[in-house]
């Protein structure tokens, strides 16, 4: 099946090229299968009778770099170099060994590719890097083709930005539907015959391919401090997570997934956000296990959290959160730049934290502080303690973890600046759509004024440690993530 027209976004116009190969640039659905961007790319391929060259880079300048994110990429690397290998296509991995060392590595082997497709990905740096590349491969009169592979609703497919649930529920429930019926090749490089593509001598002399065996992220100039996760990133690791949520936590996930105890969460952000696993291939899944159709929607419950489907209650809850709350961050990174700014919020939120702004504060931390877990807040301590250990937070704990911030900084602005930090250091599934979601329904997006006004909320939705207590099942995480100076017990 071709790739949606909806889904392609011509970078650089230009006809296809009498080349060596066609270039795939994976820069952010790391897989091998499920991806649009690969389907695009051979298909191509077929139509030009060219190999396929599979360039995945790794640049070191970018912001928060670590060894918790290197880690978790290379993982994916390793898997990817197997699953090419034994198709027999060229892969590529590139890991850039100082800041600047990779630039020009792209243009060099456009120069002789029939055209690039990469993938089109609406937030951190690689907006702005997908421009600079569509102005040099342009003049070069090198086409380069960006494909939507973020959600199973194009990102493209409206022109609206949508500032409530409700009203992108709404949306999803009367157009997502013929959506599904386009989906990304399961075995994309099954019956590939067009042999190997050659990296040019002068290409791999200037920029070698990593030996992916014998990396180590010490050997980087990136960020130390942030250790490497306890979790294995990858494609392989994607699906192992996949199947423990399909087969022990989806049957619990609508009743026990906000309860830090009972471990009913899916796990499958930081693959989502790695694009290490596809969302068509956790949905394709998820239908399989459920033996849902689209016979089965009930129109008359459009725009409701439960009950359009037609399926059980964990499959409507689990679908709700990862298309409906998911892919509303999407909408929202790929038509405002602004994105992540404060002035992004809307204008009631942004006016009932101005009239509250300078309301006395119960504490002042600073961003060390904070960092650190010295807060008088066990539950808060416990989730920061998480974070900086796991690079996971649960999701439930993330809502307050940014209340309390907005209580314990100078200024909302602050605030915000502060969640961003200790998110996109620290979370693997950091500086994505859905991440940037999070953050800012802290301070209204996505959400309504609540009353009574409060101090420092004015109607901001308001949120205690003493509640979340008596809501959430917390005494094992807390004996978990409990600390003496910094250092876990248990």
């Amino acid at each position: 099946m071709p790739v949606p027209s909806i889904r392609v976004r011509v970078l650089a116009e230009a006809p296809l090229r009498e080349g060596d190969y066609v270039l795939y640039w994976m820069i952010a659905y790391r897989r091998s299968t499920h991806s649009f961007a690969l389907d695009r790319a051979l298909e191509l391929c077929r139509e030009t009778g060219k190999p396929l060259l599979v360039l995945e880079p790794l640049r070191v300048g970018y912001r928060w770099a670590s060894d918790r994110l290197h880690a978790f990429v290379i993982d994916g690397m390793r898997d990817q170099a197997a699953d090419f290998a034994r198709a027999g296509v060229t892969y590529f991995p590139y890991l850039e060994p100082r800041e600047g060392e990779g630039k020009g590595l792209l243009e060099a082997l456009a120069a002789r590719a029939v055209a690039v497709v990469t993938d089109d990905f609406p937030a951190f740096f690689l907006p702005r890097m997908l421009d600079a590349a569509g102005e040099a491969l342009e003049a070069r009169g090198v086409r380069l083709e960006a494909i939507d592979g973020n959600g199973l609703y194009p990102m493209h497919a409206t022109d609206r930005v949508f500032g409530r649930a409700v009203d992108f529920r709404r949306h999803l429930h009367k157009t997502l539907l013929p959506h599904l019926k386009h989906v990304p090749s399961t075995r994309p490089l099954e019956g590939y015959d067009l042999g190997a593509a050659r990296v040019p001598d002068e290409v791999a002399r200037r920029w070698p391919a990593a030996k992916l065996d014998a990396v180590q992220v010490a050997d980087f100039p990136i960020d130390h401090s942030v250790g490497v996760a306890p979790e294995r990133g990858g494609s392989t690791a994607a699906r192992a997570c996949l199947k423990r949520f399909l087969d022990h936590r989806l049957d619990r996930y609508a009743k026990e997934r906000n309860h830090p105890d009972d471990a009913a969460a899916s796990g499958l952000s930081p693959f989502l956000h790695f694009g290490h696993v596809s969302i068509h291939e956790v949905f394709d899944a998820l239908v399989s296990r459920e033996g849902w159709d689209a016979s089965k929607v009930q129109t008359k419950n459009v725009a409701r959290r439960e009950g359009f489907w037609g399926g059980s209650e964990a499959f409507e809850s689990f679908v709700d959160e990862a298309i409906t709350w998911r892919e509303i961050g999407f909408n929202f990174c790929s038509h405002r730049a602004d994105y992540d700014a404060y002035d992004s919020l809307p204008d009631w939120a942004k006016k009932t934290l101005a009239e509250h702004a300078i309301d006395p504060r119960p504490k002042l931390y600073s961003l060390a502080e904070l960092e650190e877990a010295r807060t008088y807040d066990d539950i808060w301590n416990a989730a920061q303690r998480e974070l900086v250990h796991t690079g996971r937070m649960h999701n439930y704990l993330r809502m307050l973890w940014g209340k309390k911030i907005l209580e314990w900084s100078p200024s909302p602005e602050e605030a915000l600046a502060r969640m961003i930090e200790l998110n996109n250091k620290y979370a693997l599934d950091g500086r994505n759509p859905n991440s940037y979601s999070g953050i800012f329904w802290v301070l209204g997006r996505y959400d309504r004024p609540w009353g009574p006004e409060r101090p420092i909320y004015g109607a901001i939705r308001y949120m205690t440690s003493d509640s979340t207590r008596k809501k959430l099942h917390l005494k094992q995480y807390l004996a978990r993530w409990s600390g003496r100076n910094g250092e876990l017990f248990g």
